[in-house]
């Protein structure tokens, strides 16, 4: 006979994407409302708010002394988080560090780690306690302002979400990765975001962008200067996400005999000084910042990093706008107010709905301890109404509490007295039979009855609450003014015109001489100095030399493909080395059938003679050649599979156009418009041919093309072929390359 397993050994038969989905599931919930996501009402995670509530429980108020961290530590990680200790000191550290948080909710002694990167000392060597400002979110615990529920051992109880008396969310900023989603709150100024909040309590209607009369943008510990337009910044608070550039603050110090330094004061969020430093010595030793010539770290109490520039002529607004590109002085700060509402559901907030929710929590938290003192208050009249009658009878009170052995009921029964009364004038001491003691029972039952009715009209009248709530926000708001030094607003705002000149290349690039080489591949590389001899390029099998151009690293070169469009190119970006290079289409964004018809340096008042395949052209001056976008310019407008032919300098007063069916003509250049961008005019009558090229030259030098041999053959009987502009054209002349194409000898 088989044996059958226990009844409790089943064994469920699921399929396994159905399994790991399930508890993938369960993971993603756990992960995204127990550890990464703040709560909107009290901008806190569960192991922050456990790291408070078990300090406070450990007595570590503002005012006592400090006690171990690997106490506090411990006791939490025992009674509410059952994770590992390291992990909670790092988040306790965190709550002290004043260059990370904007406003410290833990007081440290020790050493707490630094704007540097340097982690905290072990928690065994340091030391902490609550500030102030984590007192004011712990404030109204004992008076059933919030719910509590069970631990995770169901030992003990811990609040679900703090009081807080201030929106510390956004004061002091949260970040987390959760399952598929994340949050990344930068701190805010108190004092602004109380003044938003008590517009919001007289205009509840009012949205983000009003509110953004109140509240500036982020506050961050390290200052800094926000760049973004005021539009930017409107649109990452109306829809809870987006991102800002923030810049180091930097300033001139006059030295003697006209010199001068850059020293920077400020630094971005988040940005480790040593790293940044290290940083900007790379760019040093790699030649990639030419105009700084030292770089120094002079802090102490206060943030100061010197920069010596290595030519005092230039502009110190051209220094810091080339480090603010190369470097992390310039830092991008992503905004994501992904956060738990008050149903403990993740949503992106505005900046309107994030206010509104700490004040409806506000609001629950008033009117909750306002019944918890109603009750007390209840319970305390009651106890003295008991004690008047005691002190009204006190005689025969005295008597049936020495004669008889029951003396509660007797007294409940004589004076209907309730258990509590009686059991209150049991308890009552011989020293308060005095005979003043009738008047304070009177005076503290008036004083108690008057609260009783404030706390019920309180609780009854919706616009006492707000007008409550206005009065703490305000007792807060004096505590940390922008008039005091916790209060003051650090980061500030400027356009990036007010706080850096434009600066010409030459003042990132040092300026050495280079030759561009360009496959018909479309393969790209720069060596330095002049390239004398082509035929000793080497290039990929089946390639070879397409464009050769010399020029300086601190050129701009110009690129004409033969899809109509334009591209610039810094040279200095061209890939250095002896290999083959690199494919440009990682520098510029090209299809793979596509070609380079030109490369060159753009010069003022110079023109380009652009022509299509179908028979169209104009003069484009060089300038129009230069574009800053990735994708190019649309220079030459093409019919639907049609390719740009020639892209020839415009020297001279003559134009030639070549077809397919070797037919050539030559015309005068003034024929040929001067255009942007577009699609010309009609070069030669083609029929059923297609344009081969095209050229500008000059009539005292005479048209040229390039034989088989290549040799260079000047025809100087051109005229016999000159015409009028969309003309036919005549047969090219005898020896005119196979290949269709001209050379400019100008």
């Amino acid at each position: 006979m088989t044996d059958l397993p226990p009844a409790d050994d089943v064994i469920v038969d699921e399929s396994l994407s159905q399994a790991l989905s399930s508890r993938y599931l369960a993971y993603a919930l756990s992960t995204i409302t127990a550890r990464a996501l703040p709560d909107a009402r009290d901008g806190l995670k569960p192991v922050h708010r456990r790291i408070l509530y078990g300090m406070r429980d450990l007595g570590l108020n503002p005012e006592a002394a400090f006690k171990k961290c690997a106490r506090v530590v411990g006791d939490v990680m025992g009674r509410f988080h059952p994770h590992g200790d390291q992990a909670i000191y790092d988040a306790l550290a965190r709550l002290a560090q004043d260059f990370t948080i904007r406003y410290p909710l833990v007081d440290g002694q020790g050493n707490f780690g630094t704007v540097d990167g340097d982690n905290p000392a072990a928690m065994r060597y340091t030391e902490s306690r609550l500030t102030a400002a984590a007192a004011a979110l712990l404030d109204g615990l004992n008076e059933d302002a919030v719910d509590f529920r069970d631990t995770y051992d169901g030992s003990d109880q811990e609040p679900v979400v703090l009081p807080a008396a201030f929106p510390n969310l956004l004061a002091n900023g949260a970040a987390g990765i959760a399952v598929g989603m994340a949050t990344n709150i930068p701190p805010h100024n108190l004092a602004e975001l109380i003044d938003a909040c008590l517009h919001l309590i007289i205009a509840p209607n009012a949205d983000s962008r009003a509110l953004l009369g109140f509240v500036k943008g982020p506050d961050l510990p390290t200052g800094g200067v926000i760049v973004d337009e005021t539009e930017t910044i409107a649109q990452v608070y109306e829809t809870g996400r987006g991102a800002l550039r923030v810049r180091a603050k930097w300033e001139i110090e006059e030295r003697a005999r006209g010199q001068w330094r850059i020293v920077v004061t400020e630094i971005p969020y988040l940005v480790q000084k040593a790293k940044l430093i290290e940083d900007l010595a790379d760019l040093l030793e790699n030649k990639k910042a030419p105009l700084l010539g030292d770089v120094r770290d002079e802090s102490a109490d206060d943030l100061r990093i010197v920069l010596e520039p290595k030519n005092r002529s230039v502009e110190p607004a051209h220094i810091m706008e080339s480090l603010f590109r190369q470097s992390a002085l310039e830092s991008r700060l992503a905004i994501n107010m992904n956060v738990l509402d008050a149903a403990n559901v993740p949503r992106v907030m505005n900046l309107a709905e994030l206010l509104r929710a700490f004040l409806d929590h506000r609001r629950v938290v008033l009117v909750r301890r306002a019944r918890f003192r109603l009750g007390k208050i209840e319970a305390r009249l009651e106890i003295l109404a008991g004690l008047l009658i005691a002190y009204l009878n006190i005689d025969e009170v005295i008597a049936i509490i020495r004669r008889e052995d029951e003396p509660k009921s007797v007294l409940i029964a004589r004076f209907a007295l309730s258990e509590t009364q009686a059991e209150a004038i049991l308890n009552m001491r011989l020293r308060n039979l005095r005979k003043l003691e009738e008047v304070d029972i009177r005076g503290e039952e008036k004083a108690l009855q008057e609260e009783r009715d404030a706390l019920a009209r309180l609780i009854a009248e919706p616009a006492r609450q707000w007008d409550q709530i206005s009065a703490d926000l305000r007792a807060i708001r004096k505590i940390y003014g922008p008039e005091t030094p916790m209060g003051r607003r650090r980061t500030q705002f400027a356009a990036v015109a007010a706080t850096s000149a434009p600066a010409p290349i030459e003042a990132f690039i040092e300026r050495e001489p280079i030759t561009i080489i360009l496959s018909q591949k479309g393969w790209i590389r720069a060596v330095k100095g002049k390239i004398d001899d082509p035929t000793t390029l080497k290039f990929k099998d089946g390639d070879r030399l397409g464009h050769l151009l010399a020029c300086h690293t601190t050129d701009v070169v110009s690129i004409f493909a033969d899809d109509g469009r334009a591209f610039s190119l810094a040279a200095a970006k061209a890939p250095q080395g002896r290999g083959f290079g690199e494919p440009i289409k990682l520098a510029i964004d090209l299809d793979d059938d596509t070609a380079i018809l030109a490369l060159f340096l753009a010069e003022d008042g110079a023109e380009r003679f652009v022509a299509s395949a179908d028979g169209y052209g104009f003069l484009a001056a060089e300038s129009e050649f230069s574009s800053t976008r990735r994708a190019g310019k649309a220079l030459l407008a093409l019919n639907p599979g049609e390719k740009a032919i020639a892209c020839a300098p415009a020297m001279g007063d003559m134009a030639a156009v070549v077809a397919s069916d070797r037919r050539l003509l030559a015309f005068a250049s003034g024929d040929l418009p001067r255009m942007a961008k577009g699609k010309g005019v009609k070069l030669i009558n083609l029929k059923d041919a297609r344009l081969s090229d095209a050229i500008v030259f000059d009539r005292a030098v005479g048209l040229a093309w390039t034989d088989g041999a290549g040799r260079t053959r000047l025809l100087s009987e051109w005229r016999d072929w000159l015409g009028k502009r969309a003309g036919i054209g005549k047969p090219a002349p005898k020896g005119f390359p196979r290949a269709l194409k001209f050379v400019d000898v100008g």
